[in-house]
């Protein structure tokens, strides 16, 4: 079999691809994949890290906002839009896949759109609760719609064909105990903070996480805490942190520019506050973790508000707009949580609840029928 996946941009769009693909795998060890992204983006790089071929297709979003730079970057990505039609149905004509998988970002609009007008069995798969606008157009075109959760329905047409599969996540992150972590951290028994802002680091989050440090730091409350403040914290927070007296690493702290061992991190935490991309949150859901989310308010359609109140209406999270952040306000829910165990059990079985726990068996049964459909 040949199976065709479309989808780049950004890590939340390349890793459900590479997991749809280890899945078909694991059912159909012969499978040859393709995978189509753009020669600029990180799916350049991540999809040959791991083992498959990438064939490159140009293809950029329209900018809405008017200014000369984006008037340059709007006829840039017609010129590519007028290509991306040919360059898809050539990659198709030449792959000649069996089945043909979107998982959002621009390339996979002209992509499965093709596969599609070609008589391809096609399908693609939404991480987010508010869908992104490539998969609400590829929606009405497609055989078979995947949603990470059911909230995602509200935006698309009434008459799709749908299935909610869940996201899935690594199955290293499963493999650990709350005990195991922390012994491999260095860390006791005693309540365990995990934030972060992502690779590049969120400045909303380094800043309150500074307050919160110096807090529990220098009141000598039995807390541990792994902050990673990433790329755009390099050059502040070591120097605020020194200026704070806080280490940056001892037997309650480890806080490093980027988080290497997140299965580890994870299974130790208590409580985490972090963003609400979907791939965060369902690794939250898997492991029951209850958590703070700060929606970063700068990605398209608010994708991550509408993700976080999924777990905010569970009760399985406290969702914080990055406006209303305040450093007494983090520290006050921090305090509250810290005390009040029962609040934060609860918060954990919710957020378990939330999970999707045969993600896998339900996208392979989604790849069976359209297979059984050819």
């Amino acid at each position: 079999m040949k199976v065709l996946l479309a989808g780049g941009g950004t890590g939340g769009h390349i890793n459900p691809a590479l997991a749809i693909a280890g899945i078909i795998a694991a059912h159909m060890p012969d499978t040859v994949f393709l995978f189509a992204g753009t020669p600029g983006g990180m799916e350049a790089k991540l999809i040959p890290q791991a083992g498959y071929q990438l064939a490159p297709i140009k293809v950029a979003g329209f900018q809405r906002k008017l200014s000369v730079k984006n008037i340059g970057r709007n006829i840039k990505a017609a010129w590519y839009l007028a290509g991306s039609g040919p360059r898809a149905k050539q990659i198709i004509r030449e792959f000649q896949p069996d089945l043909a998988i979107g998982t959002g970002g621009y390339v996979a609009g002209p992509v499965i759109r093709m596969a599609a007008k070609m008589g391809i069995p096609t399908a693609i798969h939404e991480q987010n609760a508010y869908p992104g606008v490539t998969n609400r157009l590829l929606a009405k075109e497609v055989d078979h719609v995947m949603l990470t959760v059911k909230e995602a329905l509200d935006y698309f047409e009434k008459d799709i064909s749908y299935t909610v599969t869940g996201l899935p996540v690594r199955a290293a992150l499963l493999k650990k105990t709350k005990q195991q972590a922390r012994a491999e951290l260095g860390f006791d028994d005693s309540f365990t903070i995990l934030s972060f802002g992502g690779s590049l680091g969120a400045g909303c989050i380094n800043d309150t996480m500074a307050e919160v440090l110096k807090w529990h730091t220098s009141q000598g409350l039995p807390v541990n805490h792994i902050h990673g403040y990433g790329g755009m914290g390099k050059e502040t927070f070591p120097q605020k942190m020194e200026s704070y007296g806080i280490p940056l690493k001892s037997s309650r702290l480890r806080i490093t520019e980027y988080i290497n061992d997140m299965d580890t991190c994870m299974a130790a935490a208590d409580l985490v506050v972090c963003r609400s991309g979907a791939n965060a949150l369902a690794e939250l859901e898997a492991l029951g973790k209850p958590s703070i989310l700060i929606p970063s308010p700068i990605v398209a359609g608010d994708h991550q508000y509408h993700n976080a109140m999924v777990l905010g209406k569970a009760g399985a999270a406290q969702v914080i707009v990055q406006k209303n952040v305040t450093n007494e306000d983090m520290i006050h829910r921090i305090d509250t949580l810290l005390h009040d165990r029962p609040l934060l059990q609860s918060m954990a079985q919710n957020a378990a609840a939330l999970a999707v726990r045969d993600t896998d068996e339900r996208i392979w049964g989604v790849i069976e029928g359209l297979l059984q459909r050819k």
